[in-house]
């Protein structure tokens, strides 16, 4: 792993879900700038001083030297290290699993997209929400046809951590996702419109070809987007509204989506992960539950039906696809989001930046070739 140490919330989330499974084990970690404090969670995770490393190129080249070395690298760093820690360890012939977005921005994301490509070795990207069992059920339910032709697609992620400029005030957290450098072209949309905008082409299973943004900052001096709302269109021909914001004052982690086709809509919100509610057109209304026998994939849930099961055990399922894909030598991680996600994650949100800058009303969102 390189990044994840002492204060960070992301790196124990991509141990214990890479764990969980018992498919991958953590053996070694460059987890901090800081000697020390890499040296620190090296001893708190009971790995062996000499795998535990003050610089991540260091660690890589050691890994890839030893006969028992390790075989993939977690990067859980900011944004702005995302592509010299992914290119370094493909290059040298190891798998990557990324923290979110892929790079700092759309001309990092490409540049990866080709290193992934020339290193025949597999890249993941943990947008976490694909992996609940019930985002992958309503999935199916659309790609099925069971919601006929989908026409609106609504999509909200709101918190209210950033409602005050705690970037200045010492938040670790807050300080590098508020710093361009760092963060790149985006704040909240990169940091949870890109999710919003996975999902919904995720569930959809179509991709969006026109926006129109408004991506504002409303907290006095703060450099980057706090508040987003897009317009989208789908290929398809569905109509799409998306709300990012991380100025929402009491909200937590307000992730939810609605998709409606002509014959009924289906709506999953992050507080209740485990159900799906169907609302249809002309009968009653369905609630599914996760591990149910009725589901396509009853499977796809790790304990029984009625018993909370959440975001360690999502991240997990991205873990285990991707486990998957390297044992059977896939070019692909399965279901796990990969570097198609990653580029067109980085596409809306520079498109969505630009054109809100420059008041461009309706533009589109441009394939990229990787």
């Amino acid at each position: 792993m390189v990044g994840g140490g002492p204060g960070a919330f992301i790196g124990p989330v991509h141990r214990m879900a890479a764990e969980l499974d018992g498919r991958f084990r953590l053996v070694a970690g460059a987890f901090s700038r800081e000697a020390d404090k890499s040296a620190a969670a090296g001893r708190a995770w009971g790995l062996d001083p000499d795998r535990t490393y003050a610089d991540y190129r260091m660690m890589i080249e050691a890994e890839a030297a030893r006969p028992d070395g390790a075989r993939v690298v977690v990067v859980a760093t900011p944004n702005d290290t995302h592509l010299a820690v992914s290119s370094a360890a493909l290059r040298t012939g190891l798998h990557v699993m990324s923290d979110k977005p892929a790079t700092r921005d759309l001309a990092e994301a490409l540049q990866l997209a080709r290193i992934v490509r020339e290193s025949g070795r597999l890249y993941g990207l943990t947008y976490v929400y694909t992996g609940y069992p019930m985002v992958r059920e309503a999935r199916g339910i659309v790609g099925r046809g069971e919601l006929g032709a989908i026409r609106k697609v609504v999509v909200e992620y709101q918190q209210g951590w950033l409602s005050r400029p705690i970037e200045r005030e010492g938040s670790r957290q807050a300080e590098w996702r508020a710093d361009p450098a760092r963060a790149g072209v985006g704040g909240c949309i990169g940091d949870i419109g890109v999710h919003a905008f996975n999902l919904a082409e995720f569930i959809a299973g179509d991709r969006v070809e026109r926006l129109c943004a408004d991506v504002s900052t409303l907290v006095p001096g703060r450099v980057l987007d706090d508040d987003a709302n897009v317009l989208l269109r789908f290929a398809g021909g569905a109509r799409g509204v998306l709300v990012a914001s991380q100025v929402c004052a009491g909200a937590r982690n307000g992730l939810r989506i609605e998709v409606f086709g002509e014959k009924g809509g289906l709506a999953w919100s992050h507080e209740r992960p485990d159900r799906l509610t169907l609302d249809w057109l002309d009968t009653p209304t369905q609630v599914l539950h996760a591990a149910a026998p009725y589901l396509a994939d009853p499977a796809a849930a790790r304990i029984p039906t009625g018993h909370p099961e959440g975001f360690i055990e999502a991240f997990a399922n991205l873990y285990r696809d991707f486990a998957a894909a390297i044992a059977e030598a896939s070019p692909e991680p399965g279901l796990a989001p990969g570097i198609v996600e990653g580029v067109r994650g980085m596409a809306f949100v520079e498109t969505a930046v630009s054109a809100s800058r420059e008041g461009r009303g309706w533009v589109d969102l441009t394939e990229e070739p990787i």
